[in-house]
């Protein structure tokens, strides 16, 4: 065979490095997250479990922790958890698709399924409360409640609500006990109509283990105290009664100012990542049930922010309890963006989000620090101070 004269080789070489430039560029082209050349995703069966093992904050077969982002919705919030979860997806969970559970006292909708699955790859999973877990405390007397609810009615906001007092109940003892968060060791609590500010480039449920932390919140306000006339009384009583509950040390002091007067400063637990080994803990069980009778969840407007906030602050040691400055947050009410330069960076933030800059209880959560048991026995001796 004749041999290729030189001006061929050089447009055969020509031609040979065209190919290779554009299989290079064709391969940078493809992103992995396009959605668009991946056809429809996936239906998701309804379940009524997560199907994994307990870890006690180990690890799953995937490598994530058993955690999951839960909210207690209704089939018209649809839109407001879109939002939501679509916020989620670009900011944090597009990294680890953790997967969603959303509760409601009624079924949910296929339009609200459809809905949601529409917007996420990650697993989603719907349920419906048990009848024992929604409803009147067996504590208290439809009657007074009525009374209760006519008294509080403008008195303030959702005074005459019986809808949101079943919420706060239902919050602050049972959402935990639900069968589709039984194996979950963590859970974050979302909301629809919210706003995340910031992108997350870590796992936060990672951080909460591996940092020994029990507790994760963005915003920390206070209560009205119309709403919890008689909260820290009922609460101290739980106190004196079960001594045995309390660590060696105790943070109370955030909550309770050292002349016994209660400061109604509370996380805003509208946002928390909470380690679940809490919630089902016997203290916190025999905390919760202290409360439930004294029947200050339809008597008055415990809300479960002021309840947990109280368990978080008497059972467990500041250091287990963290600040996600970086989380930027929005809630109608209130909002929190990081002012510091590197955490920033990561945010777009609108105007007055400097809310926890500017909070008294953001400045008392600094300057106090865990007291001793003994301590935390006479302070709960104290009388009431209102």
């Amino acid at each position: 065979m004749a041999p290729l004269s030189p001006r061929f080789k050089r447009i055969l070489v020509a031609v040979i490095t065209l190919l290779g430039l554009f299989a290079v560029y064709k391969t940078l082209e493809l992103d992995p997250l396009d959605k668009s050349s991946a056809g429809s995703l996936p239906v998701r069966p309804d379940t009524d479990s997560l199907g994994v093992p307990p870890s006690r904050n180990g690890t799953n077969s995937e490598g994530k922790l058993n955690a999951a982002l839960v909210a207690l919705v209704r089939n018209s919030e649809l839109q407001g958890l879109r939002s939501t979860v679509r916020q989620l997806e670009d900011r944090f969970n597009w990294r680890y698709h953790y997967p969603y559970i959303f509760l409601n006292d009624e079924d949910f909708t296929e339009e609200f399924k459809e809905g949601i699955r529409s917007i996420t790859e990650s697993p989603v999973y719907f349920g419906k409360l048990p009848k024992e877990h929604w409803g009147l405390s067996p504590y208290v007397t439809e009657e007074k409640v009525k009374e209760a609810l006519e008294r509080n009615r403008d008195r303030y906001l959702y005074g005459g609500s019986y809808s949101y007092r079943l919420m706060c109940r239902y919050q602050s003892g049972f959402i935990y006990k639900h069968p589709l968060l039984k194996d979950l060791d963590y859970y974050w609590r979302i909301e629809p109509d919210v706003h995340y500010y910031c992108d997350l480039p870590y796992d936060p449920f990672k951080y909460m283990r591996d940092n020994k932390l029990v507790y994760g919140y963005t915003i920390s306000p206070v209560e009205k105290p119309e709403t919890v006339e008689t909260f820290w009384d009922t609460t101290r009583k739980w106190i004196l009664e079960n001594p045995d509950y309390l660590q060696d040390k105790s943070f109370i002091h955030w909550v309770v100012n050292e002349k016994g007067r209660y400061t109604t400063c509370h996380f805003w637990s509208n946002f928390e990542i909470v380690d679940l080994s809490f919630y089902r803990s016997e203290a916190y069980e025999s905390y919760f049930e202290h409360l439930d009778r004294a029947g200050g969840f339809f008597y008055e407007r415990w809300g479960d922010a002021p309840v947990h906030s109280m368990a978080a602050a008497v059972l467990l040691r500041k250091e287990q309890i963290h600040w996600f400055e970086d989380i930027g947050y929005h809630h109608p009410g209130y909002s929190h963006c990081p002012k510091n330069p590197e955490m920033a960076a990561r945010c777009v933030c609108g105007g007055g989000s400097d809310y926890m800059y500017r909070s008294m209880c953001s400045r008392r959560f600094g300057e106090v620090g865990n007291i001793f048991k003994d301590q935390v026995l006479e302070l709960a001796a104290l009388p009431d101070k209102k």
